[in-house]
Order: C-alpha cells, then sequence, then structure tokens
C-alpha cells in the first residue's frame, strides 16, 4: 500500500516570526498513525493544541494563521508546505511564541529539519484528497480553483509591474509527478515592496522581517546583495504559500490547482468551497500490490517527494 508517513525522531530548531519578531523555539515529533498535523503551545498553561487545518485559519493578514479560542499559531504556510512536499502526514510540533519561525524566508530549512529527523513509513495506508469536480473561487480580478486531474499539478500566476520581472517570470507551472519540491520549489522567499513595509509595521507585521529571511524590492530593483535564487522566484514562492495552505485539507491533493494573483485568503476561501461540496471530492487509498487500483500518476505522487538524503536544498 502507499502509506501514511512520520518522522523517524525528534528535532528541534530556533528562529524568529516574522510578524510578531519574536524568539521562538519549534520541537517536532513522531506522530501516531491518522493524528495528521497538530500545533502545541507549550507556553500556555494546559498547553492547548489546534490542529492544522482549514477550518481554523481565522486570519490571513499576509500570512495563514490557525486561532482556535485565545490560542494561535500564525505564519503555518511554508512549514506546512515542507510537510507537503516530503509526504509528512503526522507530525506534532511544540512552539513557545504565537508563530512559526521565518527561518530564511523560504521552505527550506523545514525541509532540512525533517530530512536530519528522517522519515518514518507506518502502517496504515496514505488517505488523498481526490478532487471530483472543479470548485472555484473569485474576488474581483483574483481567482483559484482546484479541478480533477489524474495526479497533482500547481499553475499561479503573479502580476506584479516591476522591473526585475519579465513575463516568464510571472507564472509557474508545476507537475509534482515530476518535479520535486525539495529541489525544485523550496528555497524560493517570501517577499515584500518597500512602498508596503512602513503599513505593515503600522498594522504589527513584518516586525521580525530583514534582507535575511525575506527578498525585498524597491520601485526598480532587488535589494538583496545576493539577489533572486531563480528568475521566478517570487511565482515560485506564492506557489510555495499555496501547497501549504492546500494541506490544511488535511490531505495531498489529486487533482490541478490554478491561481491568479491568489493569497492566503483567497487560498482557504477556496478549500471551505471545496469542503462545502462533498460531491466535488472524495478521500482515496491505494494498495500498491494491486497494480490496476494504483494509476501511474498516483504512484508519482507517492514517490514524487519521498525521503531523498541525496537531495540538495
Amino acid at each position: 500500500m502507499i502509506a501514511q508517513r512520520t518522522l523517524k525522531a525528534m528535532t528541534r530548531a530556533t528562529g524568529v516570526g516574522l510578524h510578531s519578531g519574536q524568539k521562538v523555539n519549534l520541537t517536532l515529533h513522531p506522530a501516531a498513525v491518522d493524528s495528521g498535523i497538530v500545533f502545541k503551545r507549550v507556553d500556555i498553561a494546559g498547553a492547548p493544541a489546534i490542529p492544522a487545518r482549514a477550518e481554523y485559519v481565522r486570519d490571513t493578514r499576509l500570512s495563514s494563521c490557525l486561532i482556535e479560542g485565545e490560542t494561535r499559531v500564525s505564519t503555518v504556510e511554508h512549514f506546512m508546505a515542507a510537510l507537503a512536499g516530503l509526504g509528512i502526514d503526522n507530525c506534532l510540533i511544540e512552539i513557545d511564541a504565537s508563530e512559526i519561525p521565518i527561518m530564511d524566508g523560504s521552505a527550506a530549512p523545514f525541509v532540512y529539519l525533517v530530512q536530519a529527523a528522517g522519515i518514518e513509513t507506518q502502517a496504515a495506508p496514505k488517505r488523498y484528497l481526490r478532487v471530483k469536480k472543479m470548485v472555484e473561487v473569485v474576488q474581483g480580478e483574483k481567482r483559484a480553483a482546484l479541478a480533477p486531474h489524474d495526479g497533482f499539478t500547481m499553475d499561479f500566476t503573479i502580476d506584479f509591474d516591476h522591473p526585475t520581472l519579465a513575463d516568464a517570470d510571472c507564472r509557474i507551472n508545476v507537475d509534482f509527478g515530476e518535479t520535486s519540491f525539495a529541489e525544485g520549489v523550496a528555497r524560493a522567499r517570501t517577499f515584500c515592496f518597500t512602498r508596503d513595509v512602513e503599513a505593515m509595521h503600522k498594522a504589527g507585521l513584518a516586525l521580525g522581517g530583514n534582507l535575511g529571511n525575506a527578498i525585498v524590492l524597491d520601485e526598480f530593483r532587488v535589494l538583496n546583495a545576493e539577489g533572486l535564487r531563480f528568475s521566478d522566484e517570487l511565482a515560485k514562492h506564492k506557489l510555495l504559500d499555496a501547497l501549504g495552505d492546500l494541506y490544511l485539507l488535511g490531505h495531498p491533493i489529486i487533482g490541478a490547482y490554478t491561481a491568479f494573483k491568489s493569497g492566503h485568503a483567497l487560498n482557504n476561501a477556496l478549500c471551505r468551497a471545496l469542503v462545502a461540496e462533498p460531491d466535488a471530492f472524495e478521500i482515496v487509498t491505494f494498495d500498491e500490490t494491486k497494480a490496476s487500483t494504483v494509476p501511474t500518476a498516483y504512484k508519482k505522487i507517492a514517490e514524487m517527494n519521498g525521503f531523498n538524503p541525496s537531495a540538495q536544498i
């Protein structure tokens, strides 16, 4: 069977919250079959936990923030993208602050963290969410959709009029049956424009941001001395964000995601719209011993981003 995965061992990291500016310690633990991804705030009495599910996203200002009662865990998208990309189904994450650390602004440090801990195959079938009919959400000119597809693809278009961006750099299409998340997407960093920084600070956001954990652009150029890691890094990062947001559905997706100028709010609206239509999706598992039940594309989905010690981050 195509099986669920967790970590082999506990692992830790320390960083700073992008928006809070606060130091945070992150501890990842292996978790039991079917427990999913769960965040636990160990700095709060009783260590309240929040499942990493779309229905708990209640703040989408420049990040996806999970909130349950007075407990919140913000900026989960890069971390969730890493877990999605490596096929981790079950993991308990302890944090001692309100925000996942930003690290270098990409998902690569989290990929490295998981790979260093090792990945354990569990004795239970992996559950996929297979899209059966198209669901689309639209807000003005922004749109995002999930449609049936025998595999998992993502197509994202950004629309920023900036001298450093050619038309070809504003759209990215990734077939995750052929592209490794760790090697092809994970290193894309978050970004912002200098014209927006003052407003973000007034709103209490991006207080921990700097050139070490974000791409910063003024009206003419990229301010980071090293420049961009990829010519399409901005579009690639938006796709990375969307992958993390979609993994809050609780399962890897079999389907095709397309988006134009989407963000965390619209991605979450898409997740909620899909769940609101029970006939638009189904949860499926696959038995590898019965070849006829496992289309080739689904095998690729299972294998595409499995633990690869030689993968270069």
